[in-house]
């Protein structure tokens, strides 16, 4: 009777994770599938390798003993898949990533044609929604977002650590207008409105020295994505809420004015996303090297 490499995998991972969502994870498989090849190994086995609850999953006690002798040598495996790693080519196959636009736009010059410069043996594949998605369900290799949005079940990696939001409008619009002082001052002002990916409209949000303040701001023109938003505040037709990385040139041209600059605190920034598994693709580590490498990180 014999057992396939994925069938012990299975059995090590749902004891390390003490469940199957998790281990489905790390093993890029949907639950349900790792809970089948589970329980087909322990019919042909005839022994419950696991106690299972509505609330927990435990080795039995035949599967700690299953799981004591198997362990080595799985060790034993991954230590030969890691050596041969070693003397393969330069990455190559398909690196399938999942971001926002907006993270798109900021990383495509410094990390993304920067990656297809170096390994042009990779087909990269980058596709943008502003949807957080279940990467491992669609079939992608890794996504980016921002980092207080990740699950803490994936690995998570770094890329920008602070960003930082602004109100900005043309000089144009403040022509004959106070600039706002407090966020309560927006009242008075054509705000440009943001509509999110649920159908509500994101509320502007600000703090300083600990209090925090959420803004339903109003306007005659509302989009859903950010360079539309970016287009009409360069135009004039109102104040924009945006990231530092969409609006940083045209301040500095003079293009847009900052507001408001006291009440807009630093906060975590993107980060690179993935599946809690023990063999990293060669395509993604390179990715991952390039990103703790990348003067992004600065920031």
């Amino acid at each position: 009777m014999r057992a396939s490499l994925i069938e012990l995998e299975a059995v090590a991972a749902v004891a390390r994770h003490g469940g199957f969502r998790a281990a489905a994870r790390e093993l890029g498989m949907s639950s349900s599938a790792l809970s089948h090849a589970i329980a087909a190994l322990e019919e042909r086995l005839a022994v419950r390798l696991f106690n299972r609850t509505t609330r927990s999953v435990a080795l039995s006690a035949a599967g700690e003993q299953f799981l004591s002798e198997i362990g080595p040598a799985l060790q034993t495996l991954e230590k030969a898949i890691e050596n041969v790693g070693e003397h393969a080519d330069r990455p190559s196959g398909r690196l399938r990533l999942n971001m926002a636009p907006g993270a798109a736009r900021i990383l495509l010059q410094p990390l993304l044609l920067e990656y297809a410069r170096r390994y042009p043996e990779v087909e990269l594949e980058v596709v943008t929604e502003n949807a957080l998605v279940d990467v491992i369900g669609k079939g992608f290799d890794a996504g980016i977002r921002l980092t207080e949005a990740i699950s803490p079940d994936m690995i998570a990696v770094p890329i920008i650590s602070k960003m930082r939001s602004f109100v900005v409008g043309s000089p144009h619009y403040f022509e004959g207008r106070d600039k706002p002082v407090v966020p309560g001052d927006l009242s008075r002002h054509r705000c440009i409105q943001m509509r999110m990916t649920g159908g509500r409209l994101y509320r502007w949000e600000f703090e300083r020295r600990g209090e925090t303040v959420l803004i339903d701001v109003s306007g005659h023109l509302t989009f859903d994505a950010s360079d539309l938003i970016l287009e009409a505040a360069l135009a004039g037709f109102g104040l924009a809420y945006l990231g530092e990385h969409a609006v940083a040139r045209h301040i500095a041209s003079g293009d847009l004015v900052p507001v408001l600059e006291d009440w807009s605190p630093s906060y975590p920034g993107l980060s690179l996303y993935f599946a809690n598994r023990r063999h990293i693709p060669s395509k993604l580590r390179a990715f991952i090297e390039l990103i703790r490498r990348s003067p992004v990180r600065d920031w």
